[in-house]
């Protein structure tokens, strides 16, 4: 039976011998720090106590309290077994089960005990003041062995951060392989729906991608918002586009990433078969919103391609012209635009956060010797990279190919700058950049000590930079106009007489 705080009994539940399935209750109240308002009683044929399924429906209903009545030989009641929910205390535990009685010994003032949890629920939550949609688990769930896998674990905490979560709490599984539909077991799930109410968390964040039903899935499980990395990376570039072209190329990654996943279905319309030409009426809101999505995704791409040829008219132009072209890149918050200002004196958007340029910056680079190049600043890269997020930025990162040189730079401060460096190694390789010639520049050496840089030379041919101070560029202006020099002979264009200025623009 459920039964509500008046005593009312709304719901009557005959099950089998090992189950009883609790119908939809969503209609009845629940908030951030309230209880359902039903309290759950029924019956365990052996005697036994309450089980994991039973501590599953207290918690992620937040029942006002669950109880069992064991059945004694002969069908009289025999002891029962009572839990409720209990607000974090410092055990880690998020509910109390109270010492079985028999059912003639039950003496519990039911209102006093359910007015007492609830003001403890009232008191953390007020006390921690994250609001519930904001807070987030980050959920590691790996697959075999991997050295970087703590490396992703941290890389998501930051791309969380930049995306205006709050994560309150990590949690890692490893196993041998995922579970496709749960992906870190039902049991494992279940615990992580545990902590999320200790922690007043409303998300769950995967690092990783999900398929289309295992989020729908762990989300019908949950009753929380579940998304993966991918979905974090599109929210951090749709918070960053400002051009139009950041913002097609961006919306166009969501659109694709969202289709397979549109699977919301609205029970209350019926799929009666249209005239001529499609459906009528009664069309599915899921339907109506793919094809929208679908008509949309196309138009899209139509611009994008356009964009595309616009970019390519430029820079036919610039090689007509004979202007090399040296093109930025790096992983994400490595201080590309930063260079790109100090180098060029401009004013590009170059604030310390993941992501903070998504449309290219092109200025003319003027060298010692009298002669001017192309240097682009391009979007950042990260380890697995979304796919549609490539496609979508392919009028964008078309720039790189017809680059002459690729300035490689690499955050010296950042302890994980290997995998960095071998993420981005793999993104040229994907897209075909593999045969640019690269100058790889160690930034921020600033931030490092003289035992450390010498190491990373030891290791790396690179020049070592740091890219808010101008006086430690001119090793890296001496190696790019020697490879600018170069290049100007493959245009055969006349080399530039010496001394006709000293000074960088």
């Amino acid at each position: 039976m459920l039964i509500d705080r008046k005593g009312t009994v709304q719901y009557v539940i005959v099950g089998t011998n090992s189950m009883v399935v609790i119908p939809d209750i969503s209609r009845f109240r629940m908030g951030d720090a309230r209880l359902r308002g039903l309290r759950s009683i029924h019956t365990h044929l052996k005697g036994e106590p309450l089980s994991r399924d039973d501590l599953a429906d207290l918690a992620l209903l937040k029942l006002d309290l669950i109880a069992a009545v064991a059945v004694r030989e002969g069908g009289l009641p025999g002891n029962v077994f009572i839990a409720h929910l209990v607000a974090e205390n410092g055990t880690g535990e998020v509910w109390q089960e109270q010492e079985p009685v028999p059912i003639h010994g039950l003496d519990i003032d039911f209102t006093q005990l359910i007015t007492s949890i609830e003001d403890e629920f009232v008191k953390k939550f007020t006390a921690r003041r994250v609001k519930v949609e904001d807070g987030a688990i980050l959920v590691g769930a790996y697959f075999g062995r991997g050295a970087d896998q703590e490396d992703s674990l941290e890389e998501l905490k930051e791309l969380c951060s930049t995306s205006g979560l709050t994560v309150l709490d990590t949690v890692v599984q490893k196993r041998d392989r995922p579970d496709p539909k749960w992906v870190v077991g039902r049991g494992k799930l279940f615990d992580l729906v545990v902590r999320a109410q200790q922690l007043n968390a409303g998300i769950l964040v995967f690092d990783g991608e999900l398929e289309p039903d295992q989020v729908r899935t762990i989300t019908d499980f949950t009753e929380m918002r579940i998304i993966d990395r991918t979905q974090v990376i599109l929210d951090i570039f749709a918070r960053r586009a400002v051009s139009r072209q950041g913002k097609i190329q961006v919306e166009l990654a969501l659109l694709k990433y969202m289709l397979p996943r549109l699977i919301t279905k609205n029970t209350a319309m019926s799929r009666l078969t249209g005239g001529i030409g499609g459906r009528g009426p009664g069309e599915t809101k899921l339907e109506i919103n793919r094809r929208r999505a679908r008509d949309r995704i196309n138009r899209l791409e139509r611009e994008i391609k356009q964009i595309g040829r616009e970019r390519g008219q430029q820079r036919s132009l610039r090689m007509k012209k004979g202007l090399p072209i040296i093109s930025i890149i790096g992983y994400t918050n490595a201080g590309k635009s930063t260079l790109l200002n100090t180098l060029t004196k401009s004013k590009v958007d170059a604030r310390d956060m993941l992501f903070a340029t998504l449309d290219p910056s092109s200025r003319r680079l003027r060298f010692p010797r009298d002669f001017e190049v192309i240097i682009t600043d391009t979007v950042g890269f990260i380890r697995n990279l979304p796919k549609d997020l490539v496609t979508a930025f392919s009028a964008t990162l078309d720039e790189l190919k017809n680059a002459d040189l690729l300035v490689h730079v690499v955050d010296a401060s950042d302890p994980r700058y290997p995998a960095r460096i071998e993420a981005v190694d793999k993104i040229l390789g994907e897209l075909g950049l593999s045969e640019i010639p690269v100058l790889m520049v160690f930034n921020k050496v600033d931030l490092v000590s003289e035992i450390s840089v010498e190491q990373m030379r030891a290791r790396h041919d690179a020049v070592f930079i740091s890219a808010v101070d101008s006086s430690t560029l001119m090793p890296l202006v001496e190696r790019l106009e020697s490879q600018m020099l170069l290049v100007l002979e493959r245009y055969r264009l006349p080399e530039p007489e010496e001394g006709l200025s000293k000074t960088l623009h």
